[in-house]
């Protein structure tokens, strides 16, 4: 098997994690949902006040897969580091590349002193549940997702 290397994503890789962003969206059935572009991942990711970091995994100098995490703030504990998607190119998986870059999400969170790590996971991808409680993690089952998308931030009811 081929080492895995993980580092920081920079400017240039831009094209190349906006493709892993689309493959994972063509996986979970929602790449007419894409709305992201090249410009604003580098505005957001790398302009004057970064809204998300990206760190990628490579074999054989080929990026293979990649984990987008921003910090959150919990009223209760303070500091959390949140996953928003890590992604494995279909023909990478099962060779450990999530689970490297799980553990070095870990060590980040444990080296800013992050009081918890969360993320997301679709109901019906099992083998993701299976993946995550494989690593020690806990699915939670009760808490339900709230959400409003661009169309009804801009109709808000009352603005």
């Amino acid at each position: 098997m081929s080492e895995i290397k993980i580092r920081q994503a920079l400017k240039d890789d831009i094209p190349v994690m906006l493709s892993l962003i689309r493959e994972l969206a063509e996986f979970e059935h929602g790449l007419d949902e894409v709305t992201m572009t090249e410009e604003e991942l580098l505005e957001d990711g790398f302009g004057e006040n970064p809204l998300y970091e990206c760190i990628l995994a490579e074999m054989e100098d080929k990026v293979v897969g990649a984990a987008f995490y921003f910090y959150t703030y919990s009223t209760w504990n303070g500091k959390c580091l949140y996953l928003e998607d890590i992604i494995v190119r279909k023909n990478e998986r099962s060779k450990g590349v999530g689970e490297v870059l799980m553990k070095e999400l870990v060590r980040i969170a444990q080296k800013e002193k992050a009081k918890r790590m969360s993320w997301q996971v679709l109901d019906w991808n099992v083998e993701a549940q299976r993946f995550y409680e494989r690593l020690g993690a806990t699915i939670d089952k009760e808490w339900y997702n709230g959400r409003l998308n661009e169309r009804q931030i801009l109709t808000f009811k009352g603005l």
